[in-house]
């Protein structure tokens, strides 16, 4: 399976999981994650699994400068209710490199490695994400402003003759192709724009 050139060149993600080193899943419990993980659990890549992925990072980077993030060992809450708009999917990204889960995540072992109850939906926070270290109690704030960098107008144009079924295989490879530049441009261009993704400390 073959993935734009760009997914690549993303930066990457290494952490530390204790539990796949516990169970020897992983030399030292060491994991990296890139965008195209990302893409292969949602499915799609998109403005919204961009900004997920954008947003996870600049989170862990903020709560862990000084050694890699402890996967397993993170609370991931978002403002927005499970069933609203694209929360599930950035959700989804975010436990995936977080290892945060719902109630249906994993239970433990002796009391160790629970994931379960790490994410969770309509935390009446203000920001868009909020992630807490439980070691610490550090958290960070975390909000994602896709309008900084806005669609390339012809995509207006196509998507309601793609929705239709109305394009000729020319236009549907163009739509792709214009589709994926804005996320290029997200992930690329302003990767560290601090006006895209917006992660403040929060005070204990």
């Amino acid at each position: 399976m073959s993935y734009p050139e760009f997914f690549a060149v993303v930066p990457r993600l290494t952490l530390h999981d204790p539990l796949a080193e516990f169970l020897g899943a992983a030399d030292n419990g060491l994991i990296e994650y890139g965008y195209t993980d990302a893409v292969k659990l949602a499915g799609h890549s998109c403005p919204t699994v961009a900004g997920a992925y954008l947003m996870t990072l600049r989170a862990l980077a903020k709560l862990y400068p000084d050694c890699l993030p402890e996967r397993g060992g993170i609370r991931v809450e978002l403002h927005a209710a499970q069933a609203d708009g694209t929360a599930g999917v950035t959700a989804a990204v975010a436990g995936l490199f977080t290892g945060a889960a719902g109630e249906g995540g994993f239970k433990g072992l002796g009391g160790r490695f629970s994931r379960r109850n790490l994410l969770v939906f309509a935390a009446g926070i203000d920001a868009e994400l909020r992630f807490t270290r439980l070691d610490t109690g550090a958290r960070v704030a975390v909000a994602y402003h896709p309008e900084v960098v806005p669609a390339p107008p012809e995509l207006q144009g196509l998507m309601p003759k793609l929705l239709a079924g109305a394009t000729s295989a020319a236009e549907k490879t163009e739509f792709g192709r214009l589709w994926q530049m804005r996320v290029k441009r997200i992930l690329i261009d302003h990767f560290d724009d601090p006006e895209l993704v917006v992660c403040r400390e929060i005070p204990e």
